[in-house]
């Protein structure tokens, strides 16, 4: 029996792979105010994926790295969201303590 790789093959792709993976180990383990900066990192090292001159919409190689790509930067957007939200909640706690 024939193992079939797992993976996305695509040499773009397998490239990012690896920092993707850390940076979202980095946003994992990072306390709340920190988070919002490894999304951004996060997102910086999608973008490239998002618009690869390679990309082929026939390819399923090609579509499967852009709906992680696209699933990793929804994440990023909401991470960074929730960060300032949480700030702006403590600075009116800051104003409006008893």
């Amino acid at each position: 029996m024939i193992k079939e790789k797992k993976g996305i093959n695509c040499a773009i792709f397998q490239t990012a792979e690896a920092v993707i993976r850390d940076v979202k180990d980095k946003i994992n383990r990072a306390k709340r105010e920190e988070k919002a900066r490894f999304a951004e990192r996060l997102k910086e090292e999608v973008n490239p994926l998002l618009s690869c001159p390679e990309y082929n919409g026939k390819n399923l190689n090609c579509l499967n790295c852009r709906f992680i790509a696209n699933a990793c930067k929804r994440t990023a957007d909401i991470i960074i969201k929730a960060g300032g939200l949480a700030r702006r909640v403590s600075c009116l706690n800051k104003w409006h303590t008893p």
